[in-house]
This record gives C-alpha cells, sequence and structure tokens, in this order.
C-alpha cells in the first residue's frame, strides 16, 4: 500500500483565508484593549447599575431602584441635565460658527499668515488645570482682564463665576478659546474646494458673500456634520471646567454649574454611590446616542458629500 495514501491530507488555505488571518493577528491587540479595558468595565458597570454597589459593602441586586431614584426623587439629577443641555445648545453652535469663520479668515493669502494660524491653534493644544486657572484670573470680578477692558468702553462687567445667571455663559465664552483644532480642520477642508469653481462663479458676478454661501459652505458640509457630532458627544461630558474652577468643586453659586458628569462624579467619589453613579452614566449614554442618530438621520438633508453620496 502506497504510504502517500494513507497520510491525511494537508489543509492549505487561500489567498484570502490567508489575508484575513493575517488581519487578525494584526488587530488582536486592539480586540486584547477593546475586551479588557473597554467591553468589560461597560458590561460591569451596566450590571452594577442595577445594584447598590458602593465598594465597601456586598454588592445586592436592587432592579431598577437606582434608575426610579434618579427621575423621582433627586433634584440635582435634573439641575445638572438642565445645565449641561444649556451649554450644549450654546456652546455647540457657537464654537462650529466661530470655527468656521476664524477658518475663512486664516485661508486668505496675506503675508504671515503661517503665524497668525499658529498664534490660533495654539490655545488647541493647552489644556489642563492651568488654563482653567488662567481663566478664573482672566474673569474675575474685580481684578480680571475682561471686566477691565469692558471699563474702558464703559461696560460694568459681570461677576460671571461668583454669579449664577452668568456662570455658565462664562464657561461657553471660554470654550470659544479651543476652536483652533476644529479651525485647522475646516481649513484643510477650504483649501481642497476646486479652484475651478470659484473662477466659475467670479466669471457670473458672484461677490466673496455668494460664493462663500453657494461653493464653500456646500463643500466643507462633512467637515461640519463631523464637528458638530464630536462636539455635542463632548459638550455632554463638560467636567473640568465645572470642577477647577468652582469653590470645592461643588458646581458654583446657587448649582449653576452643576453639570451631569460632575453630579455623576461626586455620587461616585463623594458619597461612593458607585450603582447610582453607574446608572447615570448609562442615561448619559443613552442622551448622546440618541442624539447622534438623530444627527445621522438629519445628514443626508444638509450634508454634500462628493459624488452625491
Amino acid at each position: 500500500m502506497d504510504k502517500k495514501k494513507m497520510l491525511p491530507k494537508k489543509r492549505v488555505l487561500t489567498l484570502e483565508q490567508k489575508e484575513g488571518l493575517q488581519g487578525y493577528i494584526f488587530i488582536s491587540p486592539w480586540l486584547f484593549g477593546l475586551v479588557t479595558f473597554m467591553a468589560g468595565p461597560l458590561l460591569f458597570s451596566l450590571f452594577a447599575s442595577f445594584t447598590n454597589y458602593n465598594i465597601t459593602s456586598r454588592m445586592d441586586f436592587i432592579g431598577l431602584d437606582n434608575y426610579i431614584r434618579m427621575f423621582t426623587n433627586d433634584s440635582l439629577f435634573w439641575i445638572s441635565l438642565g445645565n449641561t443641555l444649556y451649554f450644549v445648545a450654546f456652546s455647540v453652535p457657537l464654537t462650529t460658527i466661530g470655527a468656521v469663520l476664524i477658518s475663512v479668515l486664516m485661508n486668505q493669502k496675506v503675508p504671515g499668515m503661517r503665524i497668525f494660524r499658529t498664534i490660533y491653534y495654539l490655545p488647541a493644544v493647552l489644556s489642563g488645570v492651568g488654563v482653567y486657572l488662567l481663566w478664573m484670573q482672566l474673569l474675575s470680578p474685580n481684578t480680571g482682564l475682561i471686566n477691565t477692558i469692558l471699563s474702558w468702553v464703559g461696560i460694568q462687567g459681570p461677576a460671571w463665576l461668583f454669579d449664577p445667571n452668568w456662570t455658565k455663559p462664562a464657561i461657553i465664552f471660554m470654550s470659544l478659546w479651543k476652536v483652533g483644532g476644529s479651525m485647522l480642520l475646516y481649513l484643510a477642508s477650504m483649501q481642497g474646494v476646486p479652484q475651478s469653481l470659484y473662477e466659475a462663479a467670479e466669471m457670473d458676478g458672484a461677490n466673496p458673500f455668494r460664493r462663500f454661501w453657494h461653493i464653500t459652505l456646500p463643500m466643507i458640509t462633512p467637515i461640519i456634520f463631523f464637528d458638530v457630532v464630536t462636539s455635542t458627544i463632548g459638550g455632554f461630558q463638560v467636567f473640568q471646567e465645572a470642577y477647577v474652577m468652582t469653590e470645592s468643586g461643588d458646581g458654583g453659586p446657587a448649582n449653576s454649574l452643576v453639570f451631569f458628569n460632575l453630579h455623576m462624579w461626586n455620587k461616585a467619589f463623594e458619597v461612593f454611590d458607585m450603582g447610582y453613579a453607574m446608572g447615570m452614566s448609562w442615561v448619559l449614554f443613552v442622551i448622546i446616542f440618541i442624539l447622534t442618530f438623530i444627527n445621522l438621520k438629519l445628514a443626508p438633508r444638509w450634508v454634500h458629500y462628493e459624488g452625491g453620496k
């Protein structure tokens, strides 16, 4: 009997299977990180939100009690949600419009433009407590630079962080400081607009405003959409400003700066009500998911992609 016929046939992978296997090997570190550091903690937090988990005692299942308490017996929950929605509703449009306008200015062909672009972008790479301490000095009612400048034109500046009517506008105003990152995206997008479109518009007698409105703006709508979605998600995660710039991180006068994440932080690390805080995090996830879904559904009505898709 032929010995070769007795041996099992060796399986040979096709080229497509080999490429697929190599792909899985390359992304295996990311998959390991996703399961270990993201999916695992996410599932744990979902389970813990249905318990009375407080780190120090046994974790008992309590069903929907945390969520019922959240919606019916926690006034700060609604205050924090309202403050966060207020911040998102004003900061996202203002920062988007501000970034587009600055990018239009930075797209002009004048000497020294690179220096101006660097100056406007620099604040985007600065972050941390130092920046918030600087803004606390700028917003100081008596010695701050902003109120000093207002006094030069005869305007009595508000108390900013000490007046509950002005705390959120102050934080929103401060958010304009970081538009340099978005400005860079808009600038790159504007420089990718074909010059032939502007030349044709000029031949038809279109002025600069009409060229911007009918050519530039539609061509950069994919970047505007991306910026709006990411800014909305980031807006709901506002935390550091209120924690650093208010006394003891208590959310400012009359709870005017108790944002959702700050209230969640206090529940988790001030009173160690971890199960409740994790429930809040899932409520925030659902809110962001719904708003992102609405944005995606509305996008085809105003976002213009190259090729019409």
